[in-house]
């Protein structure tokens, strides 16, 4: 049986890396290419894994962040069985991942 695939979409990685923190960012360089999309758009295809994405939208983003499309889209092999908690899209690393785990302290004896 082959094996199903899958992708990651790594917009909010590749901008963070140029610089672009805010979504809003992308519309005017969009607009410069004749890409028209409101800043509730630009925000979704940002935060959001986009199901169906124009070829000339992704075209614009490689352009604008001067990067390739397999730094925007990484494919990967679905997981089997297991399930996780869903993601936002573009969030496979989160802060949350990246904050340190408290520390516990064993064998202290009191006295």
């Amino acid at each position: 049986m082959a094996a199903k695939l899958d992708y990651r979409w790594h917009l909010r990685t590749v901008m963070a890396e140029r610089g672009l923190f805010a979504t809003t960012d992308l519309i005017e360089p969009l607009g410069r290419r004749g890409i028209r999309l409101s800043s509730s758009q630009v925000y979704r295809l940002v935060v959001e894994r986009p199901e169906r994405l124009s070829l000339k939208i992704l075209m614009a983003l490689c352009d604008i962040l001067d990067c390739s499309m397999t730094e925007l889209i990484e494919p990967v092999t679905a997981g089997g069985a297991v399930t996780r908690k869903k993601k936002a899209a573009g969030a496979e690393t989160s802060i949350g991942d990246l904050r340190p785990t408290r520390a516990r302290i064993h064998g202290v004896e009191r006295g």
